[in-house]
């Protein structure tokens, strides 16, 4: 059963946070579902909630830019841009830091983070309880209307999430603006409740990636197809064994021996599965490749729930490469 929770209860919404439950949160955008961003297994229970069908990056809402640039690097357009738009609708694409506290997961196991402060009063009070970063996408199932009220919510996540806070309809009611600056260039990934223009007469034009003819982009915002972080290492799928010459990445208490091991989860869990995924794919690759290993070996995942989402990721870092 759903709790719907008033602004005198949030206490009780930032405790279960810290306890890895989801939460509904209202921003002056649309309602997010809010997660413990350093936890992964409360951020794989995002994607299961939602029914997203692959591992999108998630944007992480923070009570202030300084405790944002605790986990991104900013350069000075993010320092002029957050000066002038936060709090508010405009999130910001960044390098992780190397002590980023945010799992890879939230992040879709990219090199940046996308990033914000949210302008509603109660949000703000929310983060400032919690004390951690939270990753928020939209609080409704994939593919659907995004809620502006705690009622819309309830309409497609009751039953699926801990809680939603009510803090009344949105003021914006549109997703915020999303703005890659983790090159050396801008790119507007997402238009919202921020303008380009806003944006472009604090720091100079910017690109538009969906404009018609524009220079491909790394795409790293929500919403949109990704250029995922793949290994180095060929990866192998649904393989049974390992041959002495390849890592294993492995799921479920019968994984076969191999010279380089890292099981998604013993004990056959999705969630523990979706949690560890990037982390290991990273391990494998770094430890693979010192070792003179040639290939990385997946066993295979289910394919339901999160085990869609996990596969999905697995076929994309499998794929040929250009």
């Amino acid at each position: 059963m759903t709790e719907r929770l008033t602004p005198d209860d949030l206490p009780r919404a930032a405790a279960l946070l810290r306890q890895g439950a989801l939460v509904a949160v209202p921003t002056e955008t649309v309602y997010g579902l809010g997660a413990d961003a350093t936890n992964g297994q409360a951020v794989a229970a995002v994607f299961a909630a939602k029914g997203r069908p692959s591992f999108n990056p998630l944007i992480c809402h923070y009570p202030d830019a300084e405790a944002a640039w605790r986990d991104v690097v900013p350069d000075a357009r993010a320092e002029r841009l957050a000066a002038r738009f936060w709090p508010g609708p405009l999130t910001l694409v960044l390098p992780r830091r190397a002590a980023c506290r945010v799992e890879l997961l939230a992040g879709a196991g990219l090199d940046t983070l996308a990033v914000r402060v949210p302008a509603h009063p109660l949000a703000l009070a929310l983060l400032c309880a919690v004390g951690r970063p939270v990753a928020a996408p939209s609080a409704n199932r994939s593919g659907q209307v995004s809620p502006t009220t705690a009622a819309h919510v309830l309409e497609g996540l009751s039953g699926r999430i801990a809680a939603v806070l009510d803090g009344g309809a949105c003021a914006v009611g549109l997703e915020s603006t999303v703005l890659d600056l983790s090159g050396g260039g801008a790119a507007l990934l997402r238009p919202g409740g921020v303008t380009a223009e806003a944006i472009e007469a604090e720091i100079g034009p910017i690109g538009r990636a969906l404009d018609p003819g524009a220079a491909p982009v790394s795409l790293r915002s929500p919403g949109m197809l990704l250029s995922h972080y793949a290994p180095e290492l060929p990866l192998r799928l649904a393989a049974r064994e390992a041959a002495p010459d390849e890592a294993l990445l492995a799921f479920g208490p019968d994984a076969p021996a191999a010279p380089l091991v890292w099981n998604l989860s013993e004990r056959g869990d999705l969630a523990e599965a979706a949690a560890r995924l990037f982390a290991g794919l990273r391990w494998l690759d770094a430890e693979g490749r010192a070792r003179g290993l040639a290939r990385i070996a997946a066993m295979p995942v289910p394919e339901r729930g999160l085990g869609v989402a996990i596969n999905d990721r697995l076929r994309r870092a499998a794929a040929p490469r250009g």
